[in-house]
């Protein structure tokens, strides 16, 4: 899988012919995030501009399948479970939901735009030692450096990828994880054997 990050919670992941996206910041959001691309899947945690822009996936033919809440789906032979949690932003209350899945036998957990670091006994479950975890670190409502890196560090992923960050706030999520010198990259090219062995590792990836 080839995992690509365009900004805020936005991200690409392909695998063969198969495109997730995540979290697509919209036309209408203030956070100058842009990119436009076709995917047969997309994930939207929580409906709000910075994350909910999937007209930003339709391309020629493809047009993706949407999920935005919690439940149990399955496309294209992948099994996808939401479950609810709670955002926070501009002081103002939404429903987030948080995504497990399995792609390409690599467990990916997506906690979206999160405020609450206690997550509930269901979630807990429900992600559980994952392969790929995708955590908030850039506070202003979402959960912060500190909380997101004792969060990270409590569900024992293999490989931990930050998201929603501005220089300070990595910076600090790094520190927390005495993770300093965590690897930077333009985008994570992953098969199963590359996480073997792994435990708690931070993957930044820039920003396209």
């Amino acid at each position: 899988m080839i995992i690509t990050y365009f900004g805020k919670q936005f991200f690409k992941i392909g695998q063969g012919e198969m495109v997730l996206a995540f979290n697509p910041v919209s036309k209408s959001s203030k956070s100058g995030v842009s990119a436009h691309f076709g995917a047969d899947i997309a994930l939207v945690t929580t409906n709000h501009p910075d994350y909910n822009g999937v007209e930003q996936l339709s391309r020629g033919e493809r047009t993706p399948f949407t999920i935005t809440g919690p439940g149990d789906y399955e496309i294209k032979e992948i099994f996808i479970k939401g479950v609810i949690s709670e955002a926070k932003i501009a002081d103002k209350k939404y429903i987030n939901t948080i995504y497990s899945l399995s792609v390409d036998n690599i467990n990916i957990a997506f906690l979206g735009a999160l405020s609450d670091p206690e997550i509930s006994k269901e979630a807990r479950e429900e992600i559980d030692g994952p392969d790929i975890l995708f955590v908030p670190v850039g506070g202003k409502g979402l959960l912060d450096a500190k909380a997101s890196a004792k969060l990270a560090s409590t569900l024992e992923p293999k490989i931990i990828i930050p998201m929603d960050y501005e220089d300070a706030s990595l910076k600090a999520f790094l520190k927390e994880l005495g993770e300093e010198k965590a690897e930077v990259s333009e985008k994570l090219t992953l098969k199963r054997k590359d996480i073997e062995g792994k435990e708690g590792e931070v993957v930044v990836l820039n920003k396209l």
